[in-house]
């Protein structure tokens, strides 16, 4: 009998959206008769063990990516982390090398792990920042990123390749001569007709600190709040922990299956700007109010493109109060697009 072939499949522990978004292609890969496995740090690759418990699973070093308590100081921050960043990959490369001889890996899907590649066999890097937007820094962020990008096999895009797309200038550059593939945005939920159950869904991510001044700003303003909310702080634990606070039901985190129902069953989702999540309230749909990281020019450029569109408003987590909520009602929501992938055809690298 053929054995599977084992893609070794690792995404970044940036908050939640890199593992989440590798959760369709771990689906796929199994479907079509290969052998997934995990490899990531933190609550990243707590996630996929949770979602996938029978699939191996490996830990890798962490990038150790934080945000700075002031939002100004982000890019400061990461400029002085970079010695750091370049250790951890050379790091990365040795034990992917390690890897791939003890668990037989014939292939490679990196999601934003600039390690996570090998000469020997194929390897793709997953990302929707063909252009990395950095302020004043934005042509040489973007240019070291593409130079990175070359070192795979393939790029593979989580987007439409026209002009309705998702991801804007983000995704979509000129004069960038890359394998790259459009693979139409990835989630793992499907869209369902549930009854409202709660008026308000607040769904948080993201590196600390700012992800826990983001939980206490909206604790404290939902007092306010009249509606039934369901608030998911995004800290995946060994144990689901859930409690009641007058009319919000909280919990730490909530698995995919869960969340599917869950923001399927809510009227308004308010939550930070991650691509992921934007593709999420995509194919379910949704009316949304975006808080963008501070300092994250990712983040604010998206919620920007989408206020701007009429889709859905944002402001910054300074100014945010509950009043706030209402500008939704002057906002369409967002529509699904549907795209077929061809998975048999993507995976024939492998």
């Amino acid at each position: 009998m053929k054995s599977k072939k084992r893609i070794l499949v690792a995404p970044l522990n940036w908050g939640l959206g890199h593992s989440t978004r590798c959760i369709p292609i771990i689906k796929a890969l199994i479907t079509h008769n290969f052998e997934p496995v995990i490899a990531s740090d933190g609550i990243a690759l707590e996630l996929l063990r949770k979602e996938f418990p029978n699939l191996s699973a490996f830990e890798l070093p962490s990038y150790n990516i934080t945000y700075s308590k002031n939002a100004k100081g982000f890019k400061t921050k990461l400029l002085k982390d970079s010695p750091h960043l370049v250790k951890t990959i050379k790091s990365e490369k040795k034990i992917v090398e390690a890897l791939i001889k003890t668990e037989n890996i014939s292939g490679i899907i990196s999601d934003n792990r600039f390690g996570v590649r090998n000469k020997t066999i194929p390897s793709v890097f997953i990302t929707h920042q063909l252009r990395v937007l950095s302020g004043n820094t934005t042509w040489i962020s973007s240019k070291l990123h593409q130079k990175i990008i070359l070192k795979f096999d393939e790029c593979w895009v989580p987007d439409h390749i026209g002009m309705n797309n998702l991801s804007g200038k983000l995704g979509h550059v000129n004069g960038f001569k890359a394998p790259i593939k459009y693979l139409g945005p990835l989630t793992r939920f499907k869209k369902s007709h549930f009854e409202t159950r709660y008026n308000l869904f607040v769904l948080l991510s993201g590196p600390e600190p700012q992800r826990s001044f983001l939980e206490e700003k909206l604790l404290e303003e939902l007092k306010l709040f009249k509606g039934k909310v369901l608030f998911v702080k995004g800290k995946v634990e060994a144990q689901q922990q859930k409690e009641i606070i007058d009319n919000i039901e909280l919990y730490n985190f909530m698995t995919s299956s869960e969340l599917e129902v869950a923001i399927n069953e809510s009227e308004l989702i308010l939550s930070r700007s991650g691509y992921t999540t934007i593709m999420d309230l995509a194919k379910l749909e949704k009316k949304a109010f975006f808080i963008p990281t501070p300092g994250q020019f990712e983040q604010e450029y998206l919620a920007n493109k989408f206020q701007t569109e009429g889709i859905a408003p944002f402001c910054s987590q300074d100014e945010f109060n509950i009043e706030a909520l209402s500008k939704t009602d002057d906002y369409k929501g967002f529509k699904f697009e549907d795209f077929e992938l061809n998975y048999k055809k993507l995976f024939g690298l492998f």
